[in-house]
């Protein structure tokens, strides 16, 4: 039995991420300021847009763009109901109603065919994410969007690193939005960060974000009540210092994934991630395998609790959202998305950071393929 616990993520730190953040402790400014600004132009300098604002959250990002766009209530916005990190709450936040489409079976990414059947005269928007690191089929999601004069937002809070077609996540849609919170290879505790090349909407959403100090007597601003969603400096400085080594956190990562290919790639019971064809490049969020359509959900669950036992952190990657309550109060329900429950029912997040060790990635696997036998499903072909 595994004595020391393997944790689903853990925090790729050096000591100059604590000096930083130490610098920032002793200076005169803790709250959003100078480090914030700094890593919003380190930020966008690196996406090649124009513009980056650092947000108290991936979620809170998504909300703000979304007001930025004006959509509320008796608006509709298209969106996956596949994912780990549930960004899109924010639709139903902005009070606009969402509306999911079926994912592509093999990359876990919103399929734009599917997606442009649903679309409506009351859309506004569509909310393609990155799945899982994967990036989304965006030349379709760009015809999609402008055939249609909707806004395309990218979600990459899984995301960074990765590359469609020779261009960096976070590039694609008239807005993305990243999150910092663990898992995320970026760790900072919470935070977000929203990206565009849209003058009119990054001062918008400025003005939807906070208030500086000198700004609350402004008449004009006034006309825009704001949200306390800043970043900190102290996250900020936390962020930039590892922003600043992410070629690097993303090498240790890609380490880690080339283990766990070669011990999952002999054993049949379950599947490596898929890359598609025009994505160049994967950081994957998590380590995500795919069990054979033999499994069921429940001996997925079976699998995830031995798993544990053997204190390996893993989890179901994806609870689709359409069977969460307030979602299946909208009337949704089972079966509405075939795609997305066949993978969502299969789909084991494993640990997934720098510090595993091969041995340990070959006792994870291991443990796996003991358990699916423990089970009774053998080793079911991914088909």
């Amino acid at each position: 039995m595994q004595t020391t616990h393997l944790p689903m993520n853990d925090p790729d730190l050096a000591q100059s991420d604590l000096d930083l953040v130490i610098e920032t402790l002793t200076s005169p400014r803790l709250s959003a300021g100078p480090m914030v600004e700094q890593f919003e132009a380190e930020f966008a300098k690196y996406l090649g847009r124009k513009h980056a604002i650092a947000v108290s959250s991936g979620t809170i990002g998504l909300l703000l763009i979304l007001r930025a766009y004006g959509i509320g209530p008796g608006d509709e916005v298209v969106a996956s109901a596949h994912s780990f990190r549930e960004t899109v709450h924010a639709i139903a936040l902005a009070g606009a109603r969402p509306v999911f489409a079926d994912i592509d079976y093999w990359a876990g990414t919103l399929e734009p065919d599917k997606a442009e059947k649903v679309v409506t005269e009351r859309t506004k928007a569509i909310v393609a994410g990155n799945t899982n690191g994967h990036p989304a089929a965006w030349d379709g999601f760009r015809q999609l969007a402008e055939s249609k004069k909707v806004a395309l937002i990218e979600d990459s809070t899984e995301a960074i690193g990765s590359i469609y077609k020779g261009r960096l996540v976070g590039t694609f849609g008239d807005c993305a939005v990243f999150d910092f919170s663990q898992p995320s290879v970026l760790a900072c505790g919470e935070g977000g960060m929203i990206v565009t090349d849209d003058d009119e909407k990054a001062s918008i959403i400025r003005n939807l974000r906070s208030r500086r100090v000198q700004e609350r007597s402004s008449v004009v601003l006034g006309a825009y009540p704001p949200l306390q969603a800043a970043m900190s400096d102290i996250t900020a400085a936390l962020g930039l210092a590892q922003f600043r080594r992410l070629e690097l956190l993303l090498a240790r990562r890609t380490r880690v994934e080339r283990w766990y290919y070669q011990y999952v790639k002999s054993f049949e019971g379950i599947k490596d991630p898929y890359i598609a064809p025009d994505v160049e490049e994967v950081h994957w969020f998590l380590y995500v395998v795919h069990l054979g359509t033999r499994f069921s959900r429940s001996s997925r669950d079976s699998i995830i609790e031995d798993l544990h036992t053997e204190k390996i952190d893993a989890a179901a990657y994806s609870h689709p959202l359409h069977l969460q309550r307030y979602y299946f109060d909208l009337g949704y329900r089972r079966g509405n998305f075939f795609v997305t429950e066949k993978v969502a029912d299969r789909a084991v997040a494993l640990p997934f950071h720098a510090h595993l060790t091969e041995n340990q990635i070959a006792f994870i696997v291991g443990t796996m393929k003991d358990a699916s036998i423990n089970i009774g499903a053998g080793a079911a072909i991914y088909l």
